[in-house]
């Protein structure tokens, strides 16, 4: 024997308030996920920057001057339309300041 499902109103109402809220929660988990992909890729882009100023500074014995440098002869690569990278140099024995910022769409 065949059981027949009955829709109440109230039924239907709490159904779909069920479904918005299973659809909510899975939107705000893809957006904590993304926040989270975004600070990894800034801080993997900070780790290879840095790893090639100190290669630079113990292959050369001075810090490379410009970014450029680091792209040109140490293959740094960088998103520049994602990312803004700043590279302030104070001498050529004193570490760079370097900053990473991704830009905003």
């Amino acid at each position: 024997m065949k059981r027949e499902i009955n829709f109440t109103p109230v039924k239907l109402a709490l159904l779909i308030a069920v479904m918005v809220l299973a659809v909510f929660c899975l939107y705000k988990g893809v957006q904590k996920m993304e926040k989270g992909q975004q600070a990894e890729s800034v801080k993997q882009l900070d780790s290879s920057i840095r790893k090639a100023v100190l290669t630079c500074y113990a292959t050369e014995g001075v810090y490379p001057p410009t970014v450029d440098y680091l792209k040109q002869n140490y293959g740094i690569q960088i998103d520049e339309e994602r990312f803004a990278v700043f590279y302030e140099v104070f001498g050529d024995n004193i570490m760079p300041e370097i900053t990473i910022v991704e830009k905003q769409e």
